[in-house]
């Protein structure tokens, strides 16, 4: 870890609502500004200049997704699935994929390039690959009511649900965090790390978003597996189930914004300049 170790701990419930309403307020200009995912189609996945990753709810979406000229492309089973509740199935007759939900009805006509929800038809290019159907993620997903937003540090596309109880950006790092510092420690200890990351957001010292405090880099590198890439790994369960209970709210550390793990490094700054709070685990917390 830096020598400064800015570790951002546990903030509220409230907190943590007011930033995922903060991240949606400026959705619109941060997608304008990024030139990102766009409601229409422009290209046959086929023929996609580059592969992109896709995450649902905090989790990697399966099969290959495309970008195009700023449009990203998913399969349609798969993203549905994804969702979950969803029967997809390939109308011979019609030549259109027909998704069913509860009393929702979703259509895509490659034909016609249209994607029709409950009688509402929007223009989208909706093309057959390999047996499977692309449409474009972010029509798709916001026709069902759901966020579509362009992750810099995953270098792809970031879906929170319709009925998610997380911002999917949120939950996606905020657990790799947690399981790279903490993966070996037990929930609690899991928890703390993730409460430090929640107090940084909560503070004027730090970036005021999840993504922004864990890729810091204003006084170098904040979070070592930021530096030696294990934060890109998938995080275990239980880093996954603490991640939950710190967006939920849950406090173990109070307002710990630094810690370090004495096995690791010496903590030198940390000693020298905050006030030392509790140890759990393998980890000393500072304010």
């Amino acid at each position: 870890m830096n020598p400064r170790c800015k570790h951002p701990q546990g903030a509220s419930r409230d907190t943590y609502r007011q930033s995922r309403l903060w991240r949606r307020a400026s959705l619109a200009g941060r997608r304008f500004l990024c030139g990102l995912l766009t409601a229409a189609a422009l290209a046959v996945p086929a023929r996609a200049s580059r592969t992109v990753p896709v995450q649902v709810d905090g989790e990697t979406l399966s099969g290959t997704s495309y970008l195009e000229q700023g449009v990203t492309y998913v399969p349609l089973r798969n993203l549905l699935d994804a969702f979950g509740g969803w029967q997809v199935s390939w109308d011979s007759q019609a030549q259109e994929a027909v998704a069913v939900s509860g009393s929702t009805r979703l259509t895509a006509d490659p034909a016609e390039n249209t994607v029709t929800v409950d009688g509402r038809e929007y223009a989208a290019q909706v093309t057959v690959t390999g047996g499977r159907t692309y449409v474009p993620l972010r029509l798709v997903t916001e026709a069902l009511g759901g966020t579509a937003e362009w992750d810099p540090y995953l270098q792809g596309a970031a879906v929170t649900s319709a009925n998610a109880d997380y911002d999917a950006m949120d939950l996606y790092w905020l657990s790799r965090i947690i399981s790279a510092e903490s993966g070996g420690e037990p929930l609690r200890g899991q928890i703390a790390v993730g409460n430090v990351v929640l107090n940084r957001v909560a503070s004027r010292e730090f970036p005021n978003t999840i993504p922004g405090v864990i890729f810091d880099r204003k006084d170098a590198v904040q979070f070592e597996p930021v530096e030696n890439g294990t934060v890109y790994r998938t995080p275990t369960a239980q880093s996954v189930e603490a991640a939950k209970q710190v967006l939920d709210g849950r406090q173990v550390i109070g307002k710990a914004l630094y810690f370090y793990a004495p096995a690791l490094s010496q903590g030198a700054w940390i000693n020298a300049n905050r006030t030392y709070y509790q140890t759990i685990g393998c980890h000393r917390f500072y304010l």
